[in-house]
């Protein structure tokens, strides 16, 4: 299995206008994130975990031919936002879109994306066929999927794994049943918002923490803001099986 990080940053501590900091003036593009995101590849089938803001932007990008399946972590808007740019693979593949939620997940998308379900099918908007998930493996594209729940401050929030890979984001939390799901990956992808205390997201200290109790053979750090600072320098901090992920990264498990 390839999995290419789509995205590595966060909406939180990034400016929305002119900004001379050094993280958007770096000329290192391994500052350059867009909201995080990753995609499956195997056996030539494509799922992409999360369709943030940046969702047609990281397609062009990432110059995807072919997408089989979408499936979401949660609810939050720099989650669930691109969702309505599925509409260029139903036209050209023919067919829906699988799309893998839990029931909040769900909620959300019929609120956010009211005319994908509507009664009056409008010509040209996303065809999704969508499946309802629980805390229970699942298959998509041939790929089993286990998921994983961590808390994000007060929400649940799914990671999910992949035989020998876990991504997980959005979390600061994760109950030691959880956990035991996480135990002998050999690559686990975690979030690692900035280095200051943070209600809902790991710090970088406490992500450091639960990789040195997990004991995963890889880590890459995700979800990262202009707070954490740059890639460089960041890097050479860590230890030498933990890194920081950046966009456009591949990998193969």
């Amino acid at each position: 299995m390839t999995v290419t990080f789509l995205g590595t940053g966060t909406s939180q501590g990034v400016p929305i206008i002119a900004c001379h900091c050094p993280i958007c003036t770096s000329a290192d593009p391994r500052d350059q994130r867009l909201r995080s995101a990753v995609m499956l590849s195997q056996n030539d089938r494509n799922v992409v975990i999360d369709t943030g803001p940046d969702f047609r932007q990281q397609m062009l990008r990432a110059q995807v031919q072919r997408l089989d399946g979408v499936v979401f972590t949660h609810e939050h808007k720099d989650h669930i936002a691109g969702l309505d740019d599925i509409r260029a693979f139903n036209y050209f593949q023919r067919e829906k879109m699988n799309v893998y939620c839990t029931e909040a997940v769900e909620i959300a998308l019929r609120r956010e994306f009211a005319y994908v379900f509507s009664d009056f099918r409008y010509p040209g908007i996303p065809e999704i066929e969508l499946h309802r998930i629980t805390n229970a493996p699942f298959e998509v594209a041939g790929m089993t999927l286990t998921p994983i729940e961590v808390m994000h401050m007060k929400m649940p929030v799914f990671g999910y794994r992949i035989g020998d890979f876990t991504y997980i984001t959005d979390a600061n939390y994760i109950s030691e049943p959880e956990k035991e799901k996480i135990k002998g990956s050999k690559v686990l992808v975690l979030n690692a918002l900035r280095r200051e205390k943070h209600p809902s997201h790991y710090t970088l200290d406490e992500a450091l923490a639960l990789v040195e109790e997990l004991q995963p053979e890889q880590t890459y750090f995700t979800h990262i803001s202009h707070q954490l600072g740059l890639h460089e320098e960041v890097s050479k901090e860590l230890p030498a099986n933990v890194h920081l992920a950046y966009d456009g990264l591949t990998i193969t498990i």
